[in-house]
């Protein structure tokens, strides 16, 4: 993945970059709950892997969730033509005014995606802003909820070692930068 600055704080890094370039052991998609792809970061990662993605949450939806992904969960699937050993998709909610239970919804689809990648031993895992593209979450707010979600899931365990929270646009890696406290570039 290129990078134009990263920050790290602790384990956690803020990254500019193509999150279908990350080099690490998996990438979190923000995924929709039918797992079909769509827009943004989700048919990016979803079209940068190619029909081998598809076709296995196709193959989850015929099985295992015929209702679709719940918001605030998260699956593994495998990563298709990506260089990742994974894909987690991680169902953030939509912004509803901040009434409908969102932020914990947020914290949950971050946590989760968390949860699987220590449960499978992946040490590097880079995520996208979640719901802050059409689901509207304000990018301010979700950058707090994001970043505490991660910081105290990283607290309490040894892994993943490295969480690299991958912004497409330097504007937004610096907008999620302010709402949390900039640290030195690394």
């Amino acid at each position: 993945m290129k990078t134009i600055r990263s920050y790290l704080y602790g384990r956690v890094e803020v990254a500019v970059g193509d999150i279908t370039l990350y080099d690490g052991d998996a990438i979190v998609n923000a995924a929709n709950s039918a797992l079909a792809g769509g827009g943004g970061v989700d048919g990016t990662i979803h079209r940068a892997a190619g029909p081998e993605l598809s076709a296995e949450c196709r193959s989850l939806r015929m099985g295992s969730l015929p209702d679709g992904l719940p918001t605030g969960r998260a699956v593994a699937t495998g990563a298709g033509r990506l260089a990742v050993r994974g894909v987690i998709h991680a169902v953030g909610p939509i912004w509803r005014g901040g009434t409908a239970d969102e932020s914990r919804l947020l914290a949950s689809a971050y946590t989760e995606a968390l949860s699987i990648a220590e449960a499978r031993g992946w040490d590097r895992v880079a995520f996208p802003a979640i719901s802050t593209g059409v689901y509207g979450y304000p990018k301010a707010l979700a950058a707090r909820v994001a970043f505490e979600a991660v910081s105290s899931y990283l607290a309490a365990r040894d892994r993943p070692r490295l969480v690299s929270l991958v912004f497409f646009s330097q504007a937004d890696a610096e907008a999620f930068m302010a709402s949390i406290g900039e640290p030195e570039a690394s």
